[in-house]
């Protein structure tokens, strides 16, 4: 395979693929589980029945799920504070992702980590992660180790825009540059760092032209197109596999609520957010398959109402699942490497 010329390339999509029925069904599945997901969290976080922050996913579904449609159960992929549609695309446990908001001990963290924090070590996912960056260094490291072992697992690093002016994030591409590393920096570029503008705190439109200081093949996308997602992100997955490295992809989307719930967004101009809502990636995925006779409209909504049932069934068990006792507290604190070492 040839190797990618360093730096950035703009895409706009257009001529996709040739993908499966069955894939695209799953697609637009995730993506609804994860909007519909975000929204009950919504409601339930306004009546006061969820503690903590919760920084919602809505409007850039497509990233999440076009780019985890490449990746198997044993790849890795890290996550942000905005990390709920990460997890659902990646395929984790919708119940024990509600019971986790709820702070129920069945939950992912058994109600210790809440909404920044879930993590499935058995599906690769390493964890969402409050603090800005974190997961630049976590998801180098985790290719590392794939390279390390001989495997062809990959890593795919989600995170914002400001992220990027963080020094893990230059660390994490140097190394990674360096070392070939099979990781995919995937950055979700909502245009906002909380609620300064992207123009306010870069002097760079595009995020993708940092790999040019590290030698890394990169590209900026439209991030509200899960099928363009999913070919880049794919084109990144076989390099990386093919030992080939690193890859920068930058996807503009749009956060369609405010940075956290509870903040009302003023500070985006009307405009600005009336045009994004008309690029919103669910109606556009569902028109794409509807206008190329992929999926009947009976048969998506059926898919809404499988998707509207395993809500209910996730409320349901996060509403009759205890809150962890007191004493519990005091538990998980320590790896059980370092409480062994302790003993002894």
């Amino acid at each position: 395979m040839k190797e990618p010329a360093a730096g950035p390339i703009n895409e706009t999509g257009g001529i996709h693929l040739s993908i499966p029925k069955e894939l695209l069904s799953e697609m637009y599945r995730k993506m609804l589980s994860i909007r519909k997901f975000e929204k009950t969290a919504s409601v339930f976080f306004a009546e006061g029945k969820i503690p903590g922050f919760v920084h919602l996913y809505i409007g850039e579904e497509a990233i999440a799920v076009g780019a985890c449609a490449n990746l198997r159960d044993d790849d890795y992929i890290t996550s942000t504070h905005r990390g709920h549609g990460h997890i659902v695309a990646k395929g984790g446990n919708l119940k024990y992702m509600m019971a986790e908001l709820f702070g129920k001990e069945t939950g992912y963290c058994k109600g210790k980590g809440g909404s920044m924090h879930i993590a499935d070590a058995e599906l690769g996912i390493l964890g969402a992660n409050g603090i800005v960056g974190a997961g630049h260094l976590i998801a180098t490291g985790a290719a590392w180790s794939a390279k390390y072992r001989g495997t062809d697992q990959v890593s795919v690093c989600f995170f914002g825009d400001a992220s990027t002016n963080q020094s893990t994030f230059h660390e994490a591409m140097n190394l990674a540059s360096l070392w070939k590393l099979p990781v995919i920096f995937v950055c979700e570029n909502n245009l906002y760092g909380i609620s300064v503008s992207q123009a306010r705190h870069q002097n760079i439109q595009d995020i993708s032209q940092r790999a040019i200081g590290y030698g890394m093949p990169a590209l900026t996308a439209d991030g509200n197109d899960v099928l363009t997602v999913y070919e880049k992100v794919g084109e990144a997955v076989n390099r990386a596999r093919a030992g080939e490295g690193p890859t920068l992809l930058e996807f503009k989307t749009y956060r369609q609520h405010g940075h956290f719930e509870g903040d009302s967004g003023a500070y985006r101009p009307k405009e600005e957010v009336e045009a994004w809502l008309q690029k919103d990636p669910l109606p556009r995925l569902e028109s794409h398959l509807l206008e190329n006779g992929i999926l009947t409209e009976e048969e998506l909504e059926a898919t809404r109402q499988e998707v509207e049932e395993e809500i209910r069934e996730a409320l349901e068990f996060a509403d009759a699942s205890p809150y962890p006792a007191p004493e519990s507290s005091v538990q998980d604190i320590y790896s059980d490497l370092i409480e062994e070492a302790r003993i002894r």
